[in-house]
């Protein structure tokens, strides 16, 4: 994969950045997260060379500044809300993030709860934080809100939530999805703190849309193919260019809102610090690409992924046509179609040819490599092992694994496990070839490859399994499917 993106010199500007913004303010700054604060795998994927901790690396710089608030809505723990990258509720989400932080050394002592009133399984939930020694600050629902700006900036409503006790300059308000009311929360905070006497601020640090990118950028396509489902557009920032004479990219949300923040900011603190959108940012990514050329190939792709997973969707009931419909729009834009993502055709003539599922990977060298259905192994683990071989300059005869290990493990499957398919899923073809690894010095070449397959792109015929899928991602592989299901059984696992 071709860099594109200057990670050091990122963490470098962004912590300069957010510090120039903390005096801006006099000395402390609520800082709104979006996105994700770490495993921020769809930027490493756009901005090939950026991290995905890059964003908390950056907060690891302001360490000794800085202390963390996670919010929560309280009507996602009652719902049980699921994190959709992870597969985990939000507030096992909360758990983790405390976890995460605390283990890197960050300050983090509070969780609020936004909404809250009384759910009774956020109430449970705020007992295992107490427990634990966090402590958890209460947030309620304000009628009317944002609308009703003079109820919304007074006793009854602002300060009626909870003041969160903070004690350093740079307060990081971050959450495990969107809709957990992290901008309330901030300027709630701001309330309070000028109620106390305390001059504070507010800003927002969101990766994508980048601002200084035009709106057709495909980076910034890509961010609005990736929030489909929430019916994100990305538009240009028109309080800014009012402002400035400047044309900048922010998205529909912020925008429609800015003016009813504006009103707050300045009844809360006198007058508003902004006259845009864009001038609450502090976001420094536009700034750190080094090969727009890259960048733009690499988004393209993400493009098309991200259509693929929506067409997916649809055919596991989890998602809508409207989200398909739309990323399929935004590839026409761009003159995008399937035919740019180069696995795809090897993977559907493999399959055309054996008349069963088949898979290709493209190795980093351009190379495709595909893999086919046996009695033996599923597409995918054929396409790995071939590409393992491929990588190791092993010639292609030269089997990886014998008979005679696969088929005991296939007889374990069936007999003793009820499974109906014997092939081995990736895991298994992993561990097996782990195992033959140990007394077998081609395997072990071959194993010595797995880093190899990181940032390859990967196409299968078929929905894979929640196990084939999981694997491949974690082996670093970009992955889409067909939107189809090898067989026509309902019940799937």
């Amino acid at each position: 994969m071709r860099i594109g993106f200057d990670n050091n010199k990122y963490l470098e500007t962004q912590s300069q950045h957010i510090r120039d913004r903390i005096a801006q303010f006099g000395g402390k700054l609520y800082l709104e997260f979006g996105g994700k604060l770490f495993d921020d795998y769809h930027a490493s994927r756009v901005l090939p060379g950026f991290k995905p901790d890059s964003k908390l690396q950056m907060l690891m710089q302001l360490k000794d500044e800085a202390e963390i608030v996670i919010v929560i809505n309280a009507d996602d723990i009652e719902k049980n809300k699921v994190r959709g990258d992870l597969g985990i509720t939000y507030d096992l989400d909360v758990l983790r993030l405390l976890d995460v932080f605390r283990k890197r050394g960050l300050c983090v002592n509070s969780v609020v709860l936004t909404r809250f009133a009384d759910q009774p399984t956020a109430v449970k939930f705020e007992k295992r934080l107490t427990e634990n020694g966090i402590n958890v600050y209460h947030h309620y629902s304000i009628p009317n809100y944002p609308t009703d700006i003079d109820l919304i900036v007074s006793d009854k409503g602002y300060g009626r939530n909870d003041f969160v006790e903070t004690t350093r300059r740079l307060v990081v308000v971050t959450a495990p999805g969107p809709g957990s009311g992290k901008m309330a929360v901030c300027l709630s905070q701001l309330y309070h703190e000028n109620k106390h006497g305390v001059k504070a601020g507010y800003a927002k640090f969101e990766t994508f849309p980048i601002w200084n990118l035009s709106i057709n950028h495909p980076v910034n396509v890509a961010y609005e193919a990736a929030t489909a489902d929430l019916n994100d557009v990305n538009m240009i920032d028109p309080f800014h260019l009012e402002a400035y004479g400047k044309t900048t990219v922010n998205y529909n949300r912020d925008v429609e809102i800015f003016p009813v923040l504006n009103t707050m900011f300045e009844q809360i603190l006198g007058q508003s610090p902004y006259k845009s959108p864009t001038d609450m940012g502090v976001n420094m990514a536009g700034n750190c690409i080094v090969d727009d050329e890259a960048v733009r190939e690499a988004a393209n792709q993400e493009i098309i992924r991200r259509y693929y997973d929506a067409l997916c969707n649809c055919t596991k009931g989890v998602g809508s046509k409207d989200e398909a419909y739309k990323i399929r729009l935004l590839m026409k834009q761009s003159r995008l179609s399937t035919s740019d993502r180069p696995v795809i055709a090897p993977a559907l003539q493999r399959a055309e040819e054996t008349g069963a599922p088949a898979a290709a990977i493209e190795l980093t060298d351009g190379r495709i490599i595909t893999g086919k259905t046996t009695n033996l192994l599923g597409a995918c683990s054929a396409m790995l092992l071939n590409a393992l071989k491929a990588l190791a300059d092993i010639p292609k005869e030269v089997n990886l694994l014998d008979a005679a290990v696969i088929e005991p493990i296939q007889k374990l499957k069936v007999t003793s496990f009820g499974s109906n398919n014997p092939r081995l899923h990736t895991d298994e073809i992993l561990i097996a070839l782990s195992m033959s690894a140990v007394t077998n010095p081609i395997a072990k070449t071959a194993m010595e490859q797995l880093p190899n397959l990181r940032n390859t792109n990967a196409h299968a015929t078929v929905i894979l399994s929640e196990t084939d899928t999981r694997i491949l991602k974690n082996l670093g592989i970009l992955l889409t499917t067909e939107p189809t299901y090898e067989t026509e059984r309902l019940y799937r696992k």
